[in-house]
């Protein structure tokens, strides 16, 4: 029979002394160390983004990581857990852009962009080791992975083992040329991944306005209203509606224009059709 359950018992106390003994008999390294000379599984983590604290949701990931690897281990594998810290790209340089302060990425090369890559390190790391950080979240949590032998993607070892297998790929005909459409982010000045594209929605209020285009063949243009002024850096062609009414008006400050007829009330000037 096993022991009545006291009335009065603290769990996340009983989970300290756990962790605790694991400490002191250095439990996840024995798990290892038994297995050796039994076929391997190695585990890489695909590495979370440190670009700031971790939140709950970071809990269940990690949850499932380690149970895959300790199933692994209880079916006689010797598993091999590297840790593994995203320490780069868009969420961190916008991170630290909120830390400073900067409204537009022309602050990044005024502020100087060796600079601010140093800045970036710092913010990184200090959400690694920081109290409340991801290095205490992943031992209070139990999970084994090796975070002293981490693979940082801001480290030199690591850009250069990237170019490394890139250049493999290379010299094996595996790389190739091709061209899609991608999300542009007008203040980020780059472009964005489904992942950065779904890191949230808000309602904005977006801007319109009437861009005039020069006729080819006429001394006359075309009067367009669009409410997505952002593309028009890559527009090539205008559209016409099949079953819309077009017109030409001439006006005293802005010459000959071609436009809907139901755009027509737009117009603050005199015109003549």
């Amino acid at each position: 029979m096993f022991k009545p359950f006291p009335d009065k018992f603290s769990f996340p106390q009983l989970e300290k002394e756990i962790l605790a003994f694991w400490e002191e008999h250095d439990v996840f390294k024995k798990s290892i160390e038994q297995r050796r000379g039994k076929p391997g599984f190695t585990f890489y983590e695909g590495p979370p983004t440190v670009n700031g604290k971790p939140g709950i949701h970071h809990v269940m990931s990690r949850t499932l990581k380690d149970m895959f690897c300790r199933y692994k281990t209880m079916t006689g594998f010797m598993v091999h857990r590297k840790a593994g810290w995203d320490t780069h790209g868009l969420p961190v340089e916008i991170a630290l852009e909120k830390t400073l302060g900067f409204e537009q990425k022309s602050d990044i090369e005024k502020f100087g962009v060796d600079k601010f890559n140093r800045e970036a390190k710092k913010l990184v790391y200090h959400h690694i080791d920081m109290k409340e950080g991801w290095r205490t979240l992943t031992e209070r949590m139990g999970y084994w992975i090796d975070l002293d032998d981490a693979y940082i993607t801001c480290t030199n070892e690591y850009i250069e083992s990237v170019w490394w297998a890139l250049s493999e790929y290379f010299h094996k005909g595996l790389i190739y040329k091709g061209f899609k459409i991608v999300p542009q982010c007008p203040h980020c000045e780059t472009q964005l991944s489904s992942h950065e594209l779904a890191q949230g929605y808000e309602d904005v209020q977006d801007p319109n306005l009437f861009v005039k285009f020069k006729a080819r063949d006429e001394d006359a243009s075309f009067l367009v209203w669009t409410t997505t002024p952002w593309t028009l850096i890559s527009n090539v062609a205008l559209a016409v509606h099949p079953e819309y009414d077009y017109v030409k008006v001439r006006t005293a400050d802005h010459g000959d224009l071609y436009l809907a007829a139901a755009r027509l009330p737009v117009l603050t000037e005199d015109y003549e059709i």
